[in-house]
């Protein structure tokens, strides 16, 4: 049996959460679904490269973690600085949490050695 080749990605999108919410499972899925759908469409319109490179690759996602939303602010900071799309992602309201809570982070797709100047320092959740 042979060995599958691995592949050495050279883009990804990153999901940065927030571990003070304890969102369910369900929740957290979703919220983060939203939140690569919105990155995904918006970089495949202002940075199609960027898009097509990354979605060729497989669509490499890592999901992270910080403590609170406050630790939002310097991340999309740094990633508007870097010109990487990003979008925080806030609830709607209807299940678990209230309206407006900001859940979680998207970022990217970019390439790695760009993502991990705002990302590269955070644990995974």
């Amino acid at each position: 049996m042979a060995m599958k080749e691995m592949i050495d990605f050279e883009y990804k999108m990153v999901i940065v959460t927030r571990s003070d919410l304890k969102l369910s499972i369900g929740k957290l899925a979703a919220q983060v679904a939203h939140a690569a759908v919105a990155c995904a469409f918006d970089t495949k319109k202002n940075n199609s490269k960027w898009f097509n490179k990354w979605q060729n690759e497989g669509g490499k996602k890592a999901i992270l973690k910080v403590e609170y939303e406050k630790d939002f602010y310097p991340l999309k900071e740094k990633a508007e600085e870097l010109k990487i799309v990003s979008h925080i992602i806030s609830d709607a309201g209807h299940t678990e949490i209230p309206a407006g809570t900001k859940t979680v982070l998207g970022i990217g797709p970019a390439p790695n050695n760009i993502i991990d100047q705002v990302t590269g320092h955070l644990p995974l959740l």
